[in-house]
């Protein structure tokens, strides 16, 4: 059957006109079957008495651009072969994930600021947002991160590897453009590209959190000084978007409230269509991931359990503790352990493995005078109620998790029951807690979102031309 169906292309095709040079070039006899969909065939012969459900199955298996091409044939057959379904078939069975593949399309398209009512499915045609996504170039994905940054390409599955942050990067005595400049060809140097072949996305590592005009200042000097640096070394275009958005959009959200358990130090960070609130107030906790492996080192050591490095202690972190939904309840259970770090080294945990988890909650476990992380992000619903910024107060009710520590079993339904407690049922009613939705790699994983978009990059990235003219309007201000 595709073999006779491929026969009707080519006879199709042959009638075009012989205008065309030797040798067909795929986008441009695309864009003459374009203007072909009005032909005047009043039957397609044989055809005509094939099933519309054997029809769609043949178009299925002949795949997105032969599809594409039938639409020439005649009209019945182009409302056929335009049908949403068909294209959201094809990019179900694309190695991205589909629900991911329709946020981004209907949410993130537009580019920045987002739209406050995004594009419904019967607005957008799939037939031709899989054509402009098959002709994405794609970026370089660069996340700082808090302990560590990832960087990779964003056609591919995960990131291909993982460096100190820009912001400890090298000599962390030098100035600012100059580390900047040594980290970003450090990073393209690993991946061996060259600056001038791929846009760049870069994700701003969440600091300077106030409102204040001295804050302000100092995000826009970072940003100002990331976009100079990367034109400067010929980068065609730049985003530069912040870790806690980009993890946001990674849960498939554009609002919500994104709680980041950095190295050092938790922010609780509000979000409104893609915008960092910092009116409304970001969170500071003064305890990362950093101040947990501490307190788990303290409790091996306490307990005579011998190790040789606190990367051990962090291993033993990373896969043997977790979040106790009550914390007293646990303490009258068993719940030891064991896991080896090396062929050689075996440890058993027992108490510690749910402890270490709960100075989040109980800071002063580890001698620290600070709030709880459910008294840290209800303070901010508390704000973002306040703030009324929009008529619909569940703009705040989703918390998204992020970074590594945040992975730990058990967080997110901890935080959610801690959370329910605390509020008034006027502010708890619909709260849920999401749980990192790629796990370490969330903001990387909402970088590679947006670099794949149909509209990347002129939706989202600056120019240089952009950037200077941009620059100068500043001055100006």
């Amino acid at each position: 059957m595709s073999a006779l169906i491929r026969k009707v292309w080519q006879s199709v095709a042959h009638r075009s006109g012989s205008t065309s040079k030797p040798g067909p070039n795929p986008v441009s006899d695309y864009d003459r079957f374009l203007q072909m969909m009005y032909i005047q065939t009043s039957s397609t012969g044989e055809f005509d008495r094939i099933p519309l459900d054997i029809f769609t199955q043949i178009l299925k298996m002949l795949g997105p651009r032969e599809s594409a091409r039938l639409r020439a044939v005649c009209k019945s057959w182009k409302f056929l072969v335009s049908d949403n379904r068909l294209w959201i078939y094809f990019l179900q069975h694309q190695p991205e994930p589909w629900d991911s593949v329709f946020f981004s399309e209907t949410h993130l398209r537009s580019g920045y600021p987002l739209q406050a009512f995004p594009a419904q499915m019967q607005d957008l045609s799939f037939m031709h947002i899989y054509g402009q996504r098959v002709e994405v170039p794609g970026a370089i994905i660069i996340d700082g991160g808090s302990g560590y940054c990832k960087y990779g390409w964003s056609k591919y599955s995960s990131p291909s590897g993982r460096s100190a942050t820009f912001l400890e990067f090298g000599n962390i005595e030098s100035p600012m453009p100059s580390r900047l400049r040594h980290f970003f060809s450090t990073i393209c140097s690993r991946m061996q590209v060259k600056t001038s072949s791929q846009p760049i996305v870069v994700t701003l590592p969440l600091c300077h959190y106030d409102d204040t005009e001295s804050a302000k200042g100092s995000r826009r000097q970072l940003k100002d000084a990331i976009y100079s640096t990367l034109f400067d070394m010929n980068v065609p275009a730049v985003c530069a978007i912040s870790q806690a958005t980009l993890a946001l959009f990674a849960a498939r959200r554009t609002s919500g409230i994104v709680v980041n358990v950095g190295f050092h130090q938790t922010s609780v960070v509000p979000i409104l269509h893609g915008k960092v609130m910092h009116k409304v107030g970001v969170e500071v906790v003064g305890m990362g991931a950093l101040k947990l492996t501490g307190y788990l080192r303290d409790k091996m050591q306490q307990n005579n359990i011998q190790f040789d490095s606190l990367y051990t202690v962090r291993t033993l972190k990373e896969n043997l503790c977790y979040v106790a939904l009550d914390y007293e309840d646990e303490l009258s259970k068993d719940m030891q352990a064991s896991f080896s770090v090396s062929p050689t080294s075996w440890f058993t945990l027992s108490k510690e493995r749910f402890q270490t988890g709960e100075i989040l909650f109980q800071p002063r476990m580890a001698g620290l005078q600070a709030m709880g992380l459910h008294q840290a992000v209800g303070l901010c619903m508390d704000h973002c109620h306040d703030a009324g910024l929009t008529a619909d107060d569940n703009w705040y009710k989703t918390v998204v998790l992020a970074g590594g520590t945040a992975c730990l079993p058990g967080l997110a339904a901890r935080l959610e029951k801690e959370l329910y407690s605390l509020l008034p049922s006027s502010l708890s009613n619909g709260v849920r807690v999401l749980p990192p939705p790629n796990g370490t790699d969330s903001a990387w994983f909402g970088a590679k979102l947006v670099s794949n978009l149909s509209t990347f990059p002129t939706s989202w990235c600056m120019t240089r031309k952009q950037f200077r003219q941009w620059s100068k309007r500043k001055v100006l201000w």
